[in-house]
């Protein structure tokens, strides 16, 4: 019987792809376009990891540049300041997924772990009124598998009850490392990989 739901955020929650790929194309703009149009392939192919891991990533493996750690917090910055600009739009939420976690918030134990900045990532929470459906809101720079790891220790959570619902590889090799379910979204790649969710229903986890 599931009982705890860990979600993702992008992808999952809300729709900001696009408002991330508009970032990244801001703070590295005065780079070549064509390095930009590969990063952002790698960027949406890995949208669980993290912008600091990402930032390193433009850097060193598509322009091969050394960055240092004080240059990718100063991007990351940068960037963060963009989403928490853009992203506090409510219409950017899927309602899908949104009307679930409203009408059963009560009914399971919700958390969100999420790549995106941990600050920024509840500072978009209370902006869009969603932070009081979920019990603990993590972000990066942890890595997903380690926050995961952390909710279900903090909160002895048995493992056979608990589920990690993405729409990234990322999201999936999380859920396979802490050994709980995982229910792939908005993201027909995975369809293969455990459990999928077309839509969300009252009784989705009843059906599935």
């Amino acid at each position: 019987m599931i009982k705890n739901i860990i979600f993702d955020f992008d992808g999952v929650i809300i729709d900001s792809m696009p408002i991330r790929d508009m970032g990244f194309r801001e703070i590295f703009k005065k780079y070549k376009k064509h390095s930009i149009d590969k990063f952002l392939i790698y960027h949406n192919e890995n949208g669980g990891l993290s912008r600091f891991v990402k930032i390193r990533y433009f850097f060193e493996n598509i322009i091969e540049k050394s960055i240092s750690e004080e240059e990718v917090l100063l991007l990351s910055k940068h960037f963060s300041e963009i989403m928490k600009k853009k992203l506090i739009n409510k219409n950017y939420l899927i309602n899908d997924s949104l009307v679930f976690i409203k009408e059963n918030y009560k009914k399971y134990n919700f958390h969100i772990a999420s790549g995106s900045e941990n600050i920024e990532l509840n500072y978009l929470c209370k902006k869009l009124d969603i932070e009081k459906y979920f019990l603990t809101i993590s972000g990066s720079p942890t890595h997903k598998n380690q926050i995961v790891e952390t909710i279900l220790s903090n909160n002895s959570y048995q493992k056979d009850e608990t589920i990690l619902i993405g729409d990234s590889i990322n999201d999936f090799q999380a859920a396979k490392k802490n050994k709980i379910s995982f229910y792939g979204y908005n993201n027909i790649e995975l369809k293969d990989k455990d459990k999928y969710i077309n839509s969300f229903s009252k009784d989705i986890f009843c059906e599935i």
